[in-house]
């Protein structure tokens, strides 16, 4: 799926990754990513949001008060939002910075890349 197809997707024709199958491979896919140095830690915080959101499933099944799961709904896309600007800042500092020593066509893709990224995340 390239950048371009990840932009479009909306709700109503967003593949399940398991249906899906593998991504194509790019050349980036063969290295060490940005946030390899900080892969244990990244985990520990997406189990704790997995946590929030089991917590959310349990809160509608225990039929808590309405703003009471808004609440948690709000905190947990918090969480999600702080997850994701991390990951930016590391894919900034590893991949875009990569790419600049290299120059040529490929820091453009990674800006372009990174921007359609951001873009994304502001949307949300």
């Amino acid at each position: 799926m390239t950048t371009t197809e990840a932009d479009q997707l909306t709700p109503e024709n967003t593949v399940e990754p398991a249906a899906a199958g593998p991504a194509p491979a790019t050349a980036h896919d063969h290295g060490v990513h940005g946030y390899h140095k900080q892969k244990d830690e990244h985990l520990k915080r997406l189990r704790r949001i997995e946590g929030q959101i089991r917590g959310l499933q349990r809160m509608v099944d225990e039929d808590v008060y309405c703003i009471d799961i808004l609440t948690q709904v709000s905190a947990s896309t918090k969480a999600l939002q702080s997850f994701a600007l991390q990951l930016l800042e590391e894919h900034l500092r590893h991949c875009v910075a990569d790419a600049a020593t290299k120059g040529g066509d490929e820091i453009e893709a990674k800006v372009e890349e990174a921007t359609k990224a951001i873009a994304r995340m502001m949307r949300t």
